[in-house]
């Protein structure tokens, strides 16, 4: 199966890479374009400008040209999903994915958050996908993580979301979301037993499974 990425963090490849391997695709099958130019815009625009998402969605379009499956891994592109329903191929939001296998499991759902500027957006999301369900969503602002990320330190900043998930379950959640990708890693840190979800597994068995 052949499966495009859209990313505008070039750190995210490797992890998304990783996950793939865990759910048995083959490297020579997985297509990566990183754009951070199209985040960057976002940022410095204010808002999902049209011609901002006529540029996203073109690149969609070209990496679905030679796809069975596209991932937007950027929650700041996820807009541009909405535009593309008559792809040919499916074209999965990773932050969705994450959304919608949080609210499948129900309960107390955590979603641990480090940059601010993601907080609110990311209540919405999940509030949404929550939404009809038992669910309650508590977005956990983590702001020692953003800071130890944006210093390059990346065995401290996992460690740091280790930690925080483990204080999310002792809190009482029945789930632990990490809503960036790069916080993936964090697993291999946290307590045996408890499973944080995490965007890059929950959107490849989106794309596997759907036709």
């Amino acid at each position: 199966m052949r499966i495009s990425f859209l990313h505008t963090i070039g750190g995210n490849r490797q992890v998304f890479e990783h996950a793939a391997n865990s759910l048995g695709l083959r490297s020579d099958d997985l297509r990566h374009e990183v754009r951070p130019d199209l985040r960057e815009a976002v940022e410095h625009a204010g808002a999902f400008t049209a011609d901002l998402l006529t540029q996203t969605s073109l690149c969609l379009q070209q990496l679905a040209a030679n796809s069975d499956a596209v991932i937007v891994t950027c929650a700041t592109l996820g807009p541009a999903v909405a535009e593309m329903e008559g792809s040919p191929v499916p074209i999965v939001r990773a932050d969705a994915a994450l959304a919608a296998a949080a609210a499948e499991v129900g309960g107390s759902i955590a979603v641990l958050c480090a940059a601010e500027s993601a907080i609110e957006p990311t209540r919405r999301l999940f509030a949404q996908h929550a939404s009809g369900t038992d669910a309650s969503v508590k977005v956990i602002h983590v702001p020692q993580v953003w800071a130890l990320f944006k210093s390059g330190d990346m065995n401290a900043c996992l460690a740091a979301v280790a930690a925080s998930a483990d204080d999310a379950y002792e809190a009482g959640a029945s789930v632990v979301a990490f809503a960036h990708p790069w916080m993936a890693p964090a697993v291999k840190f946290a307590s045996q037993g408890r499973q944080p979800l995490d965007s890059a597994h929950a959107a490849l068995r989106v794309a596997i499974r759907r036709p």
